[in-house]
């Protein structure tokens, strides 16, 4: 069996992440754990500097990630191709994709070292653009593709299409097309459901609809979903967004369509899932902030229990 290696990548913006990561790499580096590093982003003694691209994970254990949700995001860049799990730490400010905070991060790194986590696919959606008929882009997302005007003081017109068939047409600002992980995102600012992750489904979420029929939808993980921009002289241009990081200037009657993604985000967990998903339930209140004071839990158990 060869040397364990590990990918380390942090927000550059952040100095914060900047230290935190040298301190990851100094501590698996004492491990016996070999570090490599993108050359761009920070310089550690005995760590293998690499470029911004999916060969710097390749072969890679894991790939640890210092900082947000968008370095989390970043980094799907380098990992998903090589098919290596991705771990966050949140150095940002809600940080719904990392496993661990600041203050955790020796004890994440100790547990790295032990081999004391789980591995997670995460579902990812595949994006085509096509003009005239004829693909002019394709591109994909973890968390979710979005057709949005690119002008302010105007809307866009669109036809939304499920499995080939036509379902309604929107005047609005944008639709969003979310997996389960991008439900806690963009989704959820325009009034989507969270989606627990184990949950397979592809959500269909309105900006700002002027429709009679414009609700959050879920529909199955095997359906197409497509969006088509209709032409008028007073509407606005449109953008696709994919994850807030890969842009498409779309042309006038374009067609968006969105799949499953053929390759998975792996994403590495400290602590073994529930079979119930408790674990995301206290996500959500811990990133949340949600009120839970009063909650008895199932005390008539306890009571049996010890009858």
């Amino acid at each position: 069996m060869g040397q364990r290696t590990v990918l380390v990548t942090a927000h550059t913006g952040k100095h914060t992440a900047l230290h935190s990561a040298r301190l990851v790499a100094e501590r698996l580096t004492a491990a016996g754990i070999a570090v490599r590093t993108l050359a761009a982003e920070l310089s550690v003694p005995g760590a293998k500097e690499m470029p911004a691209s999916p060969e710097a994970a390749e072969g890679a254990e894991l790939v640890i990630v210092l900082g947000g949700d968008g370095a989390l995001l970043r980094a799907a860049e380098l990992s998903r191709p090589a098919g290596v799990p991705l771990i966050g730490v949140n150095l940002g400010h809600v940080g719904f994709l990392a496993e661990a905070e600041p203050d955790g991060l020796a004890d994440a790194v100790d547990r790295v070292v032990a081999r004391h986590y789980v591995v997670e696919e995460r579902m990812t959606i595949d994006v085509t653009v096509r003009g005239n008929g004829s693909p002019i882009a394709s591109t994909w997302a973890l968390n979710e593709a979005t057709v949005e005007k690119a002008a302010r003081e105007r809307m866009i017109e669109l036809v939304i299409e499920v499995d080939g068939r036509p379902l309604s047409r929107w005047g609005c600002d944008g639709v969003v097309c979310s997996t389960p992980t991008g439900s806690t995102a963009y989704a959820f600012s325009a009034g989507g459901p969270v989606v627990w992750p184990e949950v397979e489904a592809l959500l269909m979420v309105p900006i700002s609809a002027h429709a009679l029929f414009a609700p959050p939808m879920v529909v199955s993980p095997r359906s197409v979903l497509a969006v088509e921009l209709i032409v008028r002289a007073e509407t606005s241009g449109a953008v696709l967004w994919c994850d807030g990081r890969r842009k498409v200037d779309l042309p006038p009657g374009a067609r968006m369509e969105v799949r499953r993604g053929a390759l998975p985000v792996l994403l590495a967990r400290l602590h073994a899932p529930s079979a119930r998903g408790g674990q995301f339930t206290d996500r959500l209140v811990a990133k949340f902030g949600l009120p839970v004071t009063g909650w008895r839990g199932r005390t008539w158990e306890d009571a049996g229990e010890h009858a």
